[in-house]
């Protein structure tokens, strides 16, 4: 939390549990009332969620096996940053997740994944002109790299086959820059 933005008065904090991925804080708060509670949530570090697309506008896609929900789920590349930059981060994880280097990056938006308990911000990317080549997934990456047209992906944001919250929505808000890529010349809507 930050002091002076909102109404609540943080008055101690305690980090609960720490591991590789997520540390969880106990706040004992004041509220506007003058009433006292503990908030618990995650924190967790500034993370990047890039939508890579070829030169032949094909997006490319991961399906993951996540543990927590025992499903394999259709998401982009995606992962916390280490003390670098975003854009840096997001090079990253392109190339560790999906094998791909892009020619070129560009920032699309920001947005808070879950602010009701965990205060995350993610950094949306599209990478143009990706090229594949051997990714290196961390030992608890189980996933294979998909190809998709842009229509596709698109659709299956909507209809909820990318059931990743973040992805889906990068994907709706590159929309347009991937029409745009996958029809060069062509108007967008």
């Amino acid at each position: 939390m930050v002091e002076g933005r909102g109404p609540w008065r943080r008055l101690s904090s305690m980090r609960a549990s720490v591991n590789s991925w997520f540390h969880y804080r106990h706040d004992h708060i004041e509220l506007p009332d003058g009433s006292r509670t503990t908030y618990a949530y995650q924190d967790q570090a500034e993370s990047v969620v890039v939508v890579p697309v070829t030169d032949a506008g094909q997006v490319v896609l991961l399906r993951q096996y996540r543990y927590p929900v025992d499903e394999w789920c259709y998401e982009v590349p995606a992962g916390g940053l280490h003390g670098e930059p975003p854009e840096e981060g997001a090079r990253r994880e392109l190339e560790e997740e999906a094998g791909g280097r892009c020619r070129d990056l560009e920032l699309v938006g920001t947005f808070y994944g879950l602010p009701g308990s965990c205060n995350v911000r993610f950094f949306i990317f599209v990478a143009t002109g990706v090229e594949l080549g051997q990714n290196a997934p961390e030992a608890t990456e189980d996933l294979e790299v998909v190809c998709v047209d842009a229509e596709q992906a698109l659709e299956m944001a909507y209809s909820g086959a990318v059931s990743d919250g973040p992805s889906a929505l990068a994907l709706l808000r590159c929309a347009p820059r991937l029409r745009r890529q996958q029809r060069p010349g062509e108007a967008v809507e």
